[in-house]
């Protein structure tokens, strides 16, 4: 599958999953590795006297171990057992880039913006892996699994990117308003900088192969879906600058802007419609990145 030997993955996975049991334990193991990464990490940044830094790899850690438990009670409700390491058969992905970490660790710059920034990346490149075993499944039951396990990596990647927009806020509110103030500054709509996205997916096509372009059609048919989706919700206020952007830039702004827009929806019907639309854009900035590199 090359659209997913990109930017997401450094390399396919070894094989594919053969049964519940493998997948359980994959994941449990995938978990607890994360746990512990970022465990360490926060270890570290105290020790460098960087309280904020470690503050959020603790609560990171905390939210890895919830994912740890609930894998197990899938398996035990599934399986009537524990998840057992023995099934691992090969390795997964880094819970966190090598060179991620060591940047962690030694930069002068990191905050917790870039930090949550990382732990994003991570949660983007498990969606690509689960959505690789899921299409290469052969087990009817290991593919559904699969297929649930790449949402529930898109819902935590949802997650993460509320609380890196938070400290973005925190740490650029003055910049921010700033800006937002100055005279002669212009906005477009979501629905506009979707229709954008539409016309360079179309570009892009062309120079893909086959079963890239084909997954391009199918964001490019999605992106018309949700610029009709955006227009009905009168949703979106994007600087005008940003339709000159590539195509990751623009469906990232379209991300963290549904997921905005979603957080300060008083509207019950509005704010589940915008969550939709930001889930489908998270899958789709997802997919964009692993197809970077065709």
């Amino acid at each position: 599958m090359p659209f997913l030997r990109t930017s997401l993955l450094s390399a396919e996975p070894a094989g594919v999953l053969e049964s519940l049991d493998e997948l359980f334990a994959l994941a449990h193991a995938m978990e607890q590795e994360a746990a512990s990464k970022y465990d360490s990490l926060a270890e570290e940044m105290r020790g460098q006297g960087k309280d904020d830094l470690a503050e959020v790899f603790t609560r990171l850690a905390a939210a890895e171990r919830e994912h740890v438990d609930s894998v197990t009670q899938w398996s035990q409700s599934r399986r009537g057992k524990r998840p057992d390491p023995a099934m691992v058969r090969w390795e997964a992905p880094d819970a966190l880039a090598p060179d991620a970490a060591a940047e962690i660790k030694t930069s002068r710059l990191m905050t917790p913006y870039r930090a949550l920034a990382m732990a994003v990346r991570n949660e983007e490149r498990a969606f690509a892996f689960w959505s690789y075993l899921a299409a290469y499944s052969h087990d009817p039951e290991v593919k559904k699994a699969s297929e649930a396990m790449a949402k529930e990596e898109l819902g935590h990647v949802a997650t993460l990117r509320r609380e890196r927009r938070r400290a973005y806020h925190h740490e650029h509110d003055r910049i921010s308003a700033v800006a937002a103030s100055a005279p002669g500054s212009s906005h477009v709509d979501a629905q506009r900088l979707e229709l954008r996205l539409v016309a360079q997916l179309d570009d892009m096509e062309p120079r893909l192969n086959e079963p890239a372009a084909v997954r391009i059609r199918d964001l490019r048919q999605q992106s018309i879906e949700m610029a009709a989706a955006a227009a009905a919700a009168g949703f979106g206020s994007f600087p005008a600058s940003m339709e000159r952007k590539g195509p990751l830039e623009i469906a990232e702004a379209l991300v963290d802007g549904y997921l905005d827009g979603a957080e300060r929806s008083s509207d019950a019907a509005h704010l589940e419609g915008l969550q939709h639309l930001a889930e489908r854009a998270i899958s789709r900035l997802a997919w964009l990145r692993s197809l970077a590199a065709e």
